[in-house]
């Protein structure tokens, strides 16, 4: 599984413990130190991102719908001045629509040099977790939320699937 946070730097590649198994004491480190994590709530599902991926979370953002646009663009949202996309991160998934009463809250991320947010249910709690507790995506999970999955995490009360912000914000031409 190919994914940012199992990534291990050249120099870390390169040192080698006394044992001779390969694994490095800066590997171990790496293993061992925590990463943060925005978890948020769609559909049901907790999801969690990297919080480096995450520029601002934003509420009650004007959504100007963009005509002839694709399904999963709900619009366009303007951010101090910038015209940013926002995409129905549940339509994205293969969820049903949010509910009308619900106000929905959009993580602002960056890809590709552009700005974009994604409409999500409910922002909860920022987690630190241990990037060597991460599992492989759930073969039970549906083609779509394998495809925009970096894994999954075991938390004491549930699962929380790591969602991919790169999938998630590149969009079919």
């Amino acid at each position: 599984m190919s994914s940012q946070i199992d990534k291990i730097s050249p120099d870390a590649q390169s040192k080698r413990n006394r044992d001779g198994s390969g694994t490095s004491a800066s590997t171990q480190e790496d293993a061992q130190q925590e990463r943060g994590f925005v978890t948020l709530t769609l559909g049901g599902q907790m999801c969690g991102v990297p919080v480096l991926a995450v520029r601002e979370v934003i509420t009650n953002s004007k959504i100007v719908r963009v005509p002839l646009a694709p399904p999963e663009i709900a619009g366009n949202i303007n951010l101090r001045g910038r015209i940013v996309t926002t995409i129905d991160t549940r339509r994205r998934l293969g969820l049903g629509p949010a509910p009308e009463t619900a106000d929905r809250v959009a993580l602002v991320a960056e890809h590709e040099g552009s700005l974009y947010a994604l409409l999500i249910d409910q922002v909860q709690e920022v987690l630190s977790l241990r990037p060597d507790m991460i599992e492989e995506t759930p073969a039970n999970l549906s083609a779509t939320w394998r495809h925009f999955s970096n894994g999954v995490f075991r938390l004491p009360e549930r699962l929380m699937v790591v969602l991919d912000i790169s999938r998630l914000l590149a969009l079919p031409t």
